[in-house]
Parts: structure tokens; sequence; C-alpha cells
């Protein structure tokens, strides 16, 4: 099994590479003037990087390679850092080698980025905040999820999204509790909202993605989160939940609505109408935009005093 050498955060310019990546997407054959290109976009689980493969004359012989490779193919390629345009790039040319590993030749660790945090510490955080739930219908309806195996293990696992926040493995169990945890915070302070609602929302809101991603080489969304998304996926568990566990019909529509309105007018069918709705989307909002802008400013390579975001405008990197 072959192993990283070096993960893309750490190249410089001039190292010569010869390593394996995750192929995130493809370029087409171009013609430049001395032959036929090609460029894919590869990662590993530190960061991505574009890797531009200059061929020779025949047209045939690089577009037969350029062929030869998919998306989430794991590669070996070798190569020069060169700087373009203010970004580090990986180039070769037709004397450099481009070899397609097969499963059991890699360790799929290397190429899907992991949470910072210990998942059994934040797994005990949350169950903290399962237990505190007291209404029974929630619990009922809670531990129906929370109490299952089977959904344990994939929930602790599953990424939050692709890229925008908590894009790694345990990043959806993170983002539940950092959600939590502001949605407590909320609670404590405007004690009329309620708490076990609140909480059983925040725990809830985010399920769907247990289906709407699938992680191999790269973490993907499923043709069930392209075709219906993560909130109807939600939707349609807490309903078998709620019929199988005999949960009446207004506490399963409040847990529904605070599920169909945490993302606002940014993506959900309904607005908040209940003060626990809001706190939740407030909740959800500040969580995965926090963790944006960092994660943004912590891996910004530049040596302006600024990078802009089309989400977030201008951060400042001082």
């Amino acid at each position: 099994m072959q192993t990283k050498k070096q993960f893309i955060k750490d190249m410089i310019k001039d190292d010569m590479i010869d390593d394996i990546f995750v192929v995130k997407f493809k370029k087409p054959v171009e013609q430049y003037k001395r032959g036929y290109k090609f460029e894919l976009r590869i990662g590993d689980s530190s960061k991505e990087i574009m890797f531009k493969y200059w061929g020779g004359e025949d047209e045939n012989t690089v577009k037969a390679l350029y062929d030869s490779i998919n998306k989430d193919d794991v590669v070996q390629v070798s190569g020069r850092i060169n700087e373009w345009n203010d970004k580090l790039e990986i180039s070769a040319n037709d004397r450099n080698t481009i070899k397609i590993l097969k499963e059991g030749e890699y360790d799929v660790k290397d190429f899907i980025r992991r949470s910072e945090k210990d998942p059994e510490q934040m797994w005990q955080e949350l169950n903290v905040f399962i237990d505190s739930i007291k209404n029974e219908e929630l619990k009922k309806i809670v531990d129906y999820f929370f109490k299952d195996e089977k959904f344990i293990s994939k929930f602790k696992e599953s990424p939050a999204a692709m890229y925008i926040h908590h894009g790694w493995i345990h990043g959806l169990m993170e983002h539940t509790l950092d959600v939590i945890k502001i949605a407590d915070l909320i609670q404590k302070l405007h004690p009329t909202i309620d708490r076990d609602l609140l909480l059983t929302g925040a725990l809830f809101h985010d399920i769907g993605k247990l289906r709407e991603f699938e992680v191999k080489t790269s973490i993907r969304v499923s043709t069930e989160g392209i075709l219906i998304g993560h909130v109807t996926i939600a939707i349609e568990m807490i309903n078998e939940a709620a019929k199988k566990e005999g949960i009446p019909e207004e506490t399963a529509m409040k847990i529904k609505h605070l599920v169909l309105t945490h993302m606002g007018e940014y993506g959900s069918s309904k607005t908040p109408s209940m003060p626990e709705a809001l706190a939740l989307f407030q909740a959800d909002q500040t969580s995965a935009q926090m963790d944006h802008m960092i994660d943004l400013k912590e891996n910004a390579q530049t040596e302006d005093n600024f990078i802009y975001n089309k989400d977030l405008g201008n951060i400042y990197l001082g």
C-alpha cells in the first residue's frame, strides 16, 4: 500500500513531487504551441492543487492518457511545483509518469480531511445534551435515532458539507454540537424558549446529510442529495420515526418546522414562525459562517492583508 510522502499544504515552489493524490475534476485536452495538454484538479486531506500535464505533439497519445483518468481516481504523479497567478501548481511533461492506483493500493484517509477535534469527546458532549431532554415525546423520537447503533455510527463519521463548512469526516457531529451549544446559550438568554424542542431541532436539523453525502476518495453529493436534498430527506426520516413511535401530530409538526426553516431565506421553503425556529436558524448560521470564515483565513495563500469570498465578502488576514 502506498501512502502520502508530502501533503499539499506543506509544498513549496520548486519542490520535485512524486506522490499520490485524488482526482477532483478534469479539464479537457487543449492544444498549445508544443503539443497537447490537459489539467487535473487533484487533492489530499490537506488541500487541493492544479496539476498541468504538458504533452507532446501526438494528440491521440495525450487524449488516451486523459481518457484513462476518471474523477475520484487515485493517481501517482511526478512533476515540479511552479507558481502561476500567485498560486502553486504541479507541472509535468511527457517524461513524467501518471499511474492510476487500484483500490487497496492506497489509504483513503490520505485524501479525506478529518476533524481536528476528538470524535469520542464530541460524542460524549453531545450525549450530555441528549440526556438533558425531559419532554417524553421529544425524548422518545430523539432516542429513536440517537440510541440506534447503525445511525450513531454513520452520524459520527458523516461530513456536514463538501467544502463550505465542516466538510470533513466527523464534520456533521462537530457542526451539530456547535449548533446545540449556541442554541442552548440563546435559550439561557431567552428562558421562555422551549429548550427541549430547540435541542431536538438542533439534533435533527442536518440528519438528512447522512444520505445527502457519500464518502469514498472524496466527499460527493449522492443522487438523492442532488435530486431531493438534506432538508426533505430529514423530513422523511422524522415522519417515519414519528409514525413508528406514535408521536402526536402537533409535536411532529413543530419539530419539522424547525428543520424546514433552519436555513431561513437562504434555502428553506418556510421562514421561522416560532422563537425556537429562529434560535435554531441563528445558531446554524453562526456555526456555519464562523467555521467557513476561520477556515478561509487560516488557509489563505496570499501576501495581501485580505482575501475576498463571494459568500462572506472581504476577510481581513491581519
